[in-house]
Parts: structure tokens; sequence; C-alpha cells
């Protein structure tokens, strides 16, 4: 168990992938995941990614007694009307794994020609002092993309090795991590959720 500071900030996350990647972007403060303080995690019922992030984030904020930043994240595919958005880590079903969701994603574009493969990463990013915190700081990125017919790359987690970048002409697996960062979708959330949390003086 970590020791409680008031220069902690809990991440509410249990996904790897995601905490090794904010810790990296914020490196500069003090992010302990919240699986250091053993925080029982609260169901995702919104239907919106910022509501999602906001119940993370208090439910985070509450058990640890000190401010939380939460993400919610996914992918919106356009051929499939959205899919699978804030669905996206459960998309092949609950427990479902990198690469059952990937699996179905493919399946379902299987028929989609390359040119109706368009798709985005989108994150939303919330920062609360406190889990009544009623002024949150929310901030969302955006990584436009489309989506390949096959998996390419070893990097980054999820749907990465199928996202397209095509600035690059490489997929978001086939980047290094500090280009991804400084890219995607969740580094342009951290870089505006950390310039508006500065800005009101919070951290």
């Amino acid at each position: 168990m970590i020791l409680v500071t008031q220069q902690q900030i809990v991440l509410a996350s249990g996904n790897a992938g995601k905490i090794k990647e904010i810790q990296a972007m914020l490196a500069d403060t003090l992010i302990v995941p919240q699986s250091a303080f053993d925080v029982v995690e609260c169901e995702e019922t919104g239907c919106t990614f910022v509501e999602n992030a906001l119940l993370k984030a208090r439910n985070a904020a509450l058990q640890c007694n000190l401010p939380a930043v939460a993400d919610d994240s996914g992918l919106i595919v356009d051929a499939l009307g959205g899919a699978p958005g804030v669905m996206s880590a459960r998309y092949a079903g609950w427990g479902a794994s990198d690469q059952d969701n990937v699996d179905k994603l493919l399946q379902a574009l299987a028929e989609v020609p390359d040119g109706q493969r368009g798709a985005r990463f989108v994150c939303v990013m919330v920062f609360v002092k406190h889990a009544y915190d009623p002024c949150p700081v929310i901030a969302q990125g955006v990584w436009e993309g489309r989506i390949l017919t096959h998996r390419l790359g070893e990097n980054g987690f999820g749907y990465d090795p199928v996202f397209w970048v095509p600035d690059y002409h490489c997929t978001a697996a086939q980047l290094s991590a500090g280009v991804k960062n400084a890219l995607s979708h969740r580094g342009q959330a951290v870089q505006q959720l950390t310039a508006l949390v500065k800005a009101g003086h919070v951290l």
C-alpha cells in the first residue's frame, strides 16, 4: 500500500496501458494508480465518455479522499454508426481481450471498402479536487485515422495495431511511445487538462 500524501493524485484506471501512458505524460505530477489504494472499481453506466470519466474520478476520489484523474476513451468507427464507442474495451463482451475486440472489429468491417473505414479515437479526461467537486476540469482529445483490414505493429495496446495514422503512414502500434503520446487522443487530452488545471492553480 502506498502512503497517502496530499501531493498525490489518484489515477482512476485499471488499464495497464493507460496507466503507463498517463504516468509518462504527467511525469512531473505524482500520479498513483487506484490499485495502490485497493479501490473498488465503479460500474461504467454512462452512455457518453464524459459521464463514465466522471463516474470513475468521483469513485476514486471518494474512496481515497484525494484528488483524482480519470479518462474514458474509445474508438468511433463511421461505418459502424459510432461503435464500438463507450463499449470499446468490452466490444467483444465482458472480460474480452484486446485481440478479441480487434477480431470482432475486423469482422464487422470485413465488407467495408477502404474509403469508408474512417475512424477516430476519442479521449475525455477529467480532474476532480474531491469526490463532490461541483466544477470538474474536463478535457477532450480526438485522433483521426482509419481502420486497416489487418494488424500491423507491436507497440501500444487496444485497437492500435489496426488504427492507421495517415500523416505517419503507419499504424498507432508502429509508433514509438513518445511519438504516440504526442499525437494521440490521450496525449491531446492530457495536454489540455494540464493547461486547464494549472490555469486554475489547482496543481
